[in-house]
């Protein structure tokens, strides 16, 4: 439901709970002069004054957040949509691995393996390569333009150009 709508309901809800204490207070103050002997200096009177007062607190209170909910503005939706990457294998050039080493063609054939994207830390896992050996021979592909790093958050993703 819209905040409008709920603001209308619970107004309406505080109308019914007004009319219910209006016709139990009636009710309560007619039994209050029949059976009270002292007249008004009676105790109960005193109190039906303070249930009447906190009673109709409480309805003013509910109709309070019905009306604010009824002149509150719409909250914006936000929608998050899925975007399909393109597919960078059909974009991406062969590899000459002639111009590699056997640590940089390692590194490559990993990447190639997991469809040209891997987190830093999961290639150092598959190649058992300590991180330094890693981030150095990464700085070698990235100066030859065959990978790129991209920072996200603690680790860094790798993917092959």
């Amino acid at each position: 439901m819209r905040n409008r709508n709920v603001g209308f309901l619970i107004m309406g809800i505080g109308v019914l709970i007004g009319i219910m204490v209006w016709i139990f207070n009636t009710g309560l103050r007619q039994n209050i002069e029949l059976t009270c002997s002292h007249g008004p200096s009676c105790p109960m009177y005193t109190t039906l004054a303070l249930q009447t007062w906190i009673s109709l607190a409480i309805v003013a209170l509910v109709f309070i957040i019905g009306l604010f909910l009824v002149f509150s503005k719409e909250q914006e939706r936000i929608v998050l949509k899925k975007i399909q990457m393109p597919a960078k294998e059909a974009k991406r050039k062969p590899i000459n691995y002639n111009v590699l080493d056997k640590e940089e063609k390692t590194i490559v054939k990993a990447l190639e393996a997991a469809q040209g994207t891997l987190f830093q830390s999961d290639m150092v896992e598959q190649t058992k390569f300590d991180k330094v050996k890693v981030t150095r021979i990464l700085d070698r592909l990235e100066g030859k333009r065959l990978i790129e790093r991209k920072r996200r958050g603690m680790t860094n993703i790798v993917i092959l150009k």
